[in-house]
């Protein structure tokens, strides 16, 4: 991607995802209320956010959703479901290990969605 599209391109998608995540953070709560789990909304909104909003196919863009993804869904599970002992945000990130294994696993698939619906539909990548 020439340098004078790639930034355009970057800022774009990176609203988009501020906006999907945020959609999709509000959106799971809601979902919790009606009694489901839906913990792969809100990096799953991020990244459809980044890639609807970018038009034009982003490899660094990608990567940053899904690293923002990842950090989304850990944040969203913390804000959900805080450990007992200690509410504190520090205290899940160090204590990550001891979530349930379905929770990790819909985590991590979160950060792969994330990063692959920012890549958007195009099938040239920069």
């Amino acid at each position: 991607m020439p340098e004078r599209t790639r930034w355009p391109t970057l800022a774009c998608g990176l609203t988009g995802a501020v906006i999907g995540g945020t959609v999709g953070y509000f959106g799971f709560f809601w979902i919790a209320q009606q009694g489901f789990y839906a913990l792969l909304l809100p990096p799953g909104l991020l990244g459809l956010g980044a890639g609807l909003c970018a038009r034009r196919r982003s490899t660094l863009l990608a990567i940053v959703c899904g690293i923002a993804g990842l950090a989304l869904g850990l944040f969203t599970e913390w804000r959900f479901a805080p450990f007992a002992v200690d509410e504190s945000l520090p205290y899940f990130i160090t204590h990550i290990h001891t979530l349930k294994p379905i929770t990790l696993l819909l985590v991590a698939v979160g950060a792969f969605l994330s990063y692959r619906l920012a890549l958007g539909m195009d099938t040239k990548a920069t």
